[in-house]
């Protein structure tokens, strides 16, 4: 990339004759602008075939064939507890109530939450677990329905990151960064392939209820933000009350032909202006007022679950017919990915037990357990399963010591980055494995590591997409989703 022409590929019209002018300089600047044409970037321009497109992929992605199409991404907030649902130690019976070794923390530092405790007395899951499907791979009793899809998943037992608050470790999740303001994972995605719907935005964001007493952390929208990418990559929020969308639906008295011509009108001041300055937020802009036109008709027609069968609603839980619950934004996030959306993210918050866990843990899983075997089984039977990627899991672990007082029937954890479980199903990912171990303890990785990142990296790769070569330029970096890091795909894990 030559930074000159990406220089005057970004100039206004307003920089360029403030800057350049009668000067000789501009004469210099005005014979590089006669070679803009082949000197912009590939990525910045869509291909041809894609113009009538409203979310046209760059030229040149994917890099190779994807197995996936499409990603659905359960993020559960909050951080499950990896002990309690898909890392069996029954060794840890035989600990119970004993100090942690310290030869097994090794001076690893804790939250301050727990580093003024006295001791650090070892909590055994009092869950009962079982092998499940023909896999064999172990989860809780918690998990009833998980349980029935063990064969269609890849359990990930030693996935790990840095951060170990609730804040910084979610903006890395889905970010690949601890710092704010980067790109989510959902708007790369985006950018980078659009989305096959014409009439729905390309990344969609739900934030499901949760049980009333559970212990939940705020989300942020820079979870499903575009960062430094143009902001028509910004996930988009659909609510569970009132309207989906906010300021979509025509106020009384405009009626849809009315708006039509409202939004012809202002579409041609848009571009005027666009030419004028050549802004590219003005083509966001013009972008996002005709999706809000389309998605008018689009969103009504999504969210009326009427045309699914009995046994479909049945399937997802008694919750499915609730707006705003979990059971409601799975079966909404299979039928955004059946209309063409590219990424569809669900956040469901209430996964930060810190004391209670048993109970809080229990109300939790009830509240996304049917649903999640519910989403992998309905796109089994749709045929989509195989191109559609889902990843299950939370921003890190919970600690192997009680947080708080320890009986055998109540017991609370504390936030442990060091390793946890998620699990990925689908497009490009093999079924019925489990990759990666942890000691006896669930304290530290044993066997086939897998930081966050190339996590992400595998996620991309999956989708057809080299994240060391989908990159973005800003701040004078070529920015990647995985960072600047090496990462490498796992693999291992892939089909």
């Amino acid at each position: 990339m030559n930074p000159i022409n990406e220089f005057v590929r970004e100039a206004t019209r307003r920089q360029f004759f403030a800057g350049a002018g009668l000067k000789v300089g501009g004469v210099a600047l005005a014979s590089l602008l006669a070679q803009r044409g082949s000197s912009i970037r590939a990525s910045d321009e869509p291909a041809s075939s894609n113009a009538a497109r409203m979310h046209p992929p760059l030229a040149g992605l994917p890099h190779f064939p994807a197995k996936a199409k499409r990603l659905i991404y359960l993020h559960m907030n909050g951080a499950p507890s990896q002990l309690d649902l898909f890392d069996y130690k029954p060794g840890l019976a035989k600990y119970f109530d004993q100090e942690l070794p310290d030869s097994v923390r090794n001076g690893q530092r804790i939250t301050t939450m727990t580093s003024g405790q006295s001791r650090f007395p070892v909590a055994p899951s009092k869950f009962a677990y079982t092998r499940c499907g023909e896999s064999g791979i172990w989860m809780s009793e918690m998990v009833p329905h998980m349980q029935t899809i063990a064969d269609e998943i890849t359990m990930i037992k030693s996935v790990h990151t840095e951060a170990i608050n609730h804040d910084p470790a979610c903006t890395f999740v889905m970010t690949g960064s601890e710092v704010p303001g980067k790109p989510s994972l959902g708007a790369w995605i985006s950018y980078g392939l659009g989305s096959e719907s014409n009439d729905l935005p390309a990344f969609v964001v739900f934030t499901p209820t949760f049980p009333k007493d559970s212990q939940a952390q705020a989300l942020f929208t820079r979870m499903w933000s575009s960062g430094f990418l143009p902001s028509k990559y910004d996930g988009v929020a659909l609510r569970g009350s009132g309207d989906p969308v906010l300021y979509v639906k025509n106020p009384p008295g405009v009626d849809t032909r009315d708006r039509r011509i409202m939004l012809d009108a202002l579409n041609q001041l848009n571009h005027t202006n666009y030419a004028r300055y050549h802004d590219p937020e003005t083509l966001t802009r013009i972008a996002q007022y005709e999706m809000a036109f389309r998605m008018q008709a689009s969103v009504p027609e999504l969210t009326d679950l009427s045309s699914e069968s009995q046994a479909t609603l049945e399937m997802y839980g008694p919750g499915v017919n609730e707006p705003g619950t979990f059971a409601s934004s799975a079966i909404l996030a299979r039928r955004l990915v059946e209309r063409g959306v590219r990424v569809v993210q669900v956040l469901h918050r209430g996964w930060d037990q810190h004391n209670r866990l048993p109970k809080l843990l229990k109300d939790q899983c009830l509240d996304v357990d049917q649903a999640t075997a519910a989403l992998i089984k309905d796109l089994k039977q749709r045929g989509m399963l195989d191109d559609t990627l889902v990843v299950f899991g939370g921003e890190f672990g919970r600690t192997v010591y009680c947080q708080g007082k320890l009986t055998r029937e109540d017991y609370g954890r504390d936030h442990h980055p060091r390793n946890f479980c998620m699990w990925m199903a689908g497009g490009g990912i093999a079924k019925g494995r489990t990759f990666g171990e942890t000691d006896d303890f669930s304290y530290n990785i044993t066997e086939n590591p897998v930081h966050l990142n190339d996590l992400n990296a595998t996620i991309l790769h999956c989708l057809g997409i080299d994240d060391r070569r989908f990159t973005y330029p800003f701040q004078g970096l070529e920015q990647r989703l995985t960072g600047v890091l090496e990462t490498r795909v796992i693999t291992e894990i892939l089909a």
